[in-house]
């Protein structure tokens, strides 16, 4: 339908001049061969009905998002005084004539039709009416056009009848329906053409406020169908009736997974992270698919007898490779020997006794032999990944409902197995589903089935960052295979070449270190810091904040051994910063921040711990100004003489169950920028003695905005030591003391071997039970 036709029905109407073209700007250019099935470009054109007041921001949103991803083109459709937003000054926006924003919008909705058609009606397929407030997965509303017959008068929605207020006084027949607006409705060319010569008179004849209603009354008129009824369209065109907090929280569910679109999506930066997270999964399936073709590749190639290390550089014919790319370029798809290997439980196989990985058991808990409390709650990691198993065996068992007519719904998980080998994840569940046959003999059913998964890793992946901020790989001429990248090891992050090391080992460190006493102990910390920092030119400083210990005589020892130092190495940045009163750790290290510069990098560390260049790498990687504070898991020796009898002698940095354990809950060595330690509040300085202002300082990081980041650090270790408790303190730092002390001792599998192994132990212990149960008073 032409111009003209479009301003004869303009003219008819009585009391209307006739309107001025739209001025539309941006609108998409169309070569003069694209044509209905001419290209991938012409399936869909998709109008988005929005206002002027939403033009910068729900408008802004849907066409930088799922906008630029159609199979076809979109435009936006608003009030006849709507300009272009200077935020987005590319939005392809039709100013419709006589139309203003008021609410309904029925002549905004068929102006837009009459719009699409009159321009765009021999171009395209399909045409989308769409909210602002929409999301739609343009890949799966492809695969769905594309399964129809654009030919045929085709009116594809969410079927309504009005709510249960409204049923009855919306002037439907028994047999008429309407398609929601809300989440989408979908017209077929010949559809489009049949209604669009009478839009003038559905327009006069309108008999509720109801903009979708009127719609599905003028199709069902002139074109002669309902709107689709398919109870699979309340899944795929979906609405959430939560209103504005519509898809604001976790969106790993069914619902959202299994639809086309999402409506509605009120809040423009909750599109704009919807919109990621569907990118998220597009990229799940296309590395689903590489595995699937890997797979195909080794498969033909035992077929045909090639060495699978050969596929690399292998050759079909002449001049021909089967990988085009280097195996050193970021392009290369991957080894083939390691992401072909068939999904199997037994991918891996292990060639001794000690390379057997056993399964760790979930239920209500988790149970594991790997682990040093091996009866636990299922970490949050866990949990979400059984989830996202469960959905997707689901959504794989349902694929086919609708043809068998039937559905299964899962109702829980009994219990499962799990390990991680180096080719990815088993997992084995037992499941309780309910199996359900609608179709024919009606059936209900509980049913338990098991599931064998097993989750391939993809391959290792590598962002390279400077301050937060993401850079481009260094390319190295000779080999830029990963382990040349890390060539200190894959932890201890040593780069090799020069611009990376001045710009990660150029931040100086500033130690800050609280004392009292301990002179022996503050020698062995200070002869590492001699070796670790001073003899290779490490950017570091160190502030000793100094206590004058009543019982022990080792003040001026303390200041002496310290210029020693300095005089030994001359230049080197350490100082004493002399302080009176009772101990309190929370006071030394915030007298020692006040020394410092807004931008300097500090750590907080103890006397006990000893470290490598490798935890100072780490920290200078892990510690950004103004967006992350790095508290690190340290590991914490247990008692040499317990673990070790009386030789009592161990390498400082052995890490395993039996020498040591990671302090999971200790707080107290952090690292930050001064700026950032201001900005949270600082310590608490009420607190006197031990324990308890690293606690309360970690929570207020939590909450101040900044990203917290914890890991396990394997070269920054606590020696172990004897722990004095004073009766001094206060009983929740006694509390916490003494806990600490209990931890120190052994692991428990030390413990339960010292247990069986000393009969006394355990009877003492029976007998002490015994006279508490005779005399409770006591």
């Amino acid at each position: 339908m032409g111009e003209q036709q479009q301003v004869a029905i303009w003219t008819s109407m009585p009391g209307q001049r006739s309107p001025p073209r739209a001025s539309a700007q941006n609108m998409p250019r169309l070569r003069d061969d694209e044509r209905i099935n001419s290209s991938t470009s012409s399936l869909v054109f998709v109008g988005v009905m929005t206002a002027q007041k939403y033009l910068d921001t729900r408008a802004k949103a849907v066409y930088e998002t799922w906008g630029r991803e159609l199979p076809g083109k979109i435009a936006f459709f608003s009030s006849e005084s709507s300009t272009v937003p200077d935020n987005c000054p590319d939005l392809p926006l039709v100013p419709l004539p006589r139309v203003d924003d008021t609410y309904p919008p029925q002549k905004k909705s068929f102006m837009m039709l009459q719009y699409m058609w009159s321009n765009f009606g021999d171009r395209f397929e399909w045409f989308l009416r769409a909210d602002d407030d929409v999301y739609v997965r343009t890949d799966r509303l492809e695969t769905l056009l594309r399964s129809v017959d654009s030919r045929r008068a085709m009116y594809i929605g969410q079927a309504g009848r009005g709510n249960s207020e409204e049923f009855g006084l919306l002037s439907l027949d028994y047999d008429e329906n309407f398609c929601m607006g809300g989440p989408g409705v979908v017209l077929s060319r010949e559809t489009l053409r049949r209604i669009v010569p009478h839009i003038k008179y559905c327009l006069r004849h309108l008999y509720t406020t109801h903009e979708d209603v009127e719609l599905g009354r003028c199709v069902k008129k002139y074109a002669g169908i309902p709107c689709t009824w398919s109870y699979e369209m309340q899944s795929i065109l979906y609405h959430n009736s939560s209103g504005a907090q519509a898809f604001t929280g976790n969106l790993k569910k069914k619902e959202v997974h299994r639809a086309i679109t999402l409506h509605p999506v009120k809040s423009p930066p909750h599109m704009y992270r919807l919109h990621n997270y569907m990118r998220g999964l597009q990229i799940q399936a296309l590395q689903q698919e590489r595995l699937h073709l890997h797979r195909d590749i080794r498969t033909m190639a035992q077929e045909l007898g090639v060495n699978p290390d050969t596929l690399k550089n292998y050759e079909m014919v002449e001049d021909l490779r089967l990988f085009p790319v280097d195996p050193n370029s970021d392009n290369y798809p991957g080894d083939t020997d390691v992401l072909g290997v068939p999904a199997s439980l037994s991918s891996f196989k292990p060639t001794t006794s000690d390379e057997v990985i056993p399964w760790g058991f979930l239920s209500r808990l988790e149970y594991s032999l790997t682990d040093s409390n091996p009866r636990r709650r299922i970490h949050s990691d866990i949990k979400e990944g059984l989830e996202d198993i469960t959905r997707e065996v689901m959504a794989s068992i349902n694929s086919c409902s609708r043809q068998r007519g039937r559905v299964v719904e899962e109702r829980s998980a009994l219990y499962g197995y799990r390990r991680v080998n180096s080719y990815g994840a088993d997992t084995i569940l037992d499941l309780l589903l309910v199996y359900r046959k609608y179709r024919g003999r009606k059936v209900t059913l509980p049913v338990r089935r098991h599931v064998y998964l097993h989750q391939h890793f993809t391959g290792l992946e590598i962002r390279e960052t400077v301050n937060g901020v993401e850079v481009e790989p260094y390319q190295r001429s000779d080999d830029t295979s990963i382990h040349h990248l890390f060539h200190g090891g894959f932890l201890n992050l040593n780069f090799n070449y020069q611009e990376e090391e001045d710009l990660v080992r150029g931040k100086t460190i500033n130690f800050i270190l609280p004392l009292s006493g301990r002179y022996e102990i503050f020698q062995r910390f200070l002869k590492n810091y001699e070796e670790i920092c001073l003899t290779v030119g490490e950017k570091t400083s160190l502030l000793v904040v100094l206590y004058q210990q009543k019982n022990e005589n080792s003040y001026n020892k303390t200041i002496d051994l310290i210029e020693r130092l300095k005089h030994t190495y001359r230049g080197v940045s350490i100082d004493v910063l002399p302080v009176s009163g009772e101990f309190s750790r929370a006071r030394a290290l915030d007298t020692g921040v006040s020394k410092l510069q807004p931008d300097d990098l500090t750590l907080f560390i103890d006397v006990d711990i000893v470290f490598t260049n490798s935890a100072l790498n780490r920290i200078r990687l892990n510690t950004l100004l103004g967006r992350r504070i790095y508290f690190p898991i340290v590991f914490s020796q247990y008692s040499p003489q317990m673990v070790y009898g009386e030789a009592g002698k161990q390498d400082r940095f052995t890490i395993n169950e039996i020498s040591g354990h990671w302090r999971q809950y200790g707080f107290g060595i952090v690292s930050l920028y001064k700026r950032d330690y201001v900005t949270i509040g600082g310590l608490d300085l009420s607190i006197q003695g031990w324990g308890k202002e690293d606690v309360e300082f970690y929570e207020k990081a939590v909450k101040s905005g900044l990203d917290v980041f914890r890991a396990a650090d394997r070269h920054l270790v606590h020696v172990y030591h004897e722990i004095e408790c004073s009766r001094e303190l206060a009983n929740l730092q006694y509390s916490m003391c003494m806990g600490s002390k209990a931890d120190t001792y052994a692991g428990v599998e030390t413990l339960s071997d010292m247990i069986y192994n000393n009969p006394d132990i355990l009877r003492f212990a029976k007998e002490r039970r015994q006279k508490r149960t005779n005399n409770p008073a006591g």
